[in-house]
């Protein structure tokens, strides 16, 4: 298998990596990067549990090759903490019990994340649609969607 080297930005830290042709974004920063919280859902793209950001878009890591993000700029949920501080979108889902098994989280606070840095005051709807590439079996959706108006601060 040929190898590459790539260099990236994850969570504002940079990184070189030399990685095959082969290998996903998402097992990239699973098993090389230990960053854990992007979970491996169904490895087909229709769950969103592997959401991450990708030059500021929310892209389903395991349909994007590692080598496709060399000079890339990636978003994980770990980047959302800062000084081991939760950000308000984390506190939000916490404070209204957003979570059930957690599986699906990473993947809805990466995507909610970028809808309220593109639209800081989305309404419910426009959250619906943000989510729709982000199942969750557990929730309903509405504590979610509700975690989500409380961090725009609506």
């Amino acid at each position: 298998m040929k190898m590459h080297t790539i260099n990236f930005t994850i969570n504002g830290r940079k990184e070189s990596l030399k990685v095959s042709s082969n290998l996903t974004l998402l097992h990239m920063i699973r098993e090389n990067l230990a960053l854990t919280g992007t979970k491996n859902g169904c490895e087909a793209g229709e769950c969103g549990a592997c959401t991450v950001l990708l030059n500021g878009e929310p892209v389903n890591s395991c349909m994007v090759l590692a080598v496709e993000c060399d000079r890339a700029e990636i978003m994980t949920v770990e980047g959302l903490t800062e000084n081991g501080e939760l950000a308000r979108l984390q506190e939000s889902f916490k404070n209204l019990n957003a979570v059930q098994c957690g599986f699906c989280t990473p993947g809805m606070l990466i995507t909610a994340y970028e809808l309220l840095q593109r639209n800081p005051h989305p309404t419910p709807s426009e959250i619906k649609e943000a989510l729709v590439g982000n199942l969750c079996r557990c929730t309903g959706y509405e504590r979610i969607i509700q975690a989500v108006e409380q961090a725009s601060g609506e």
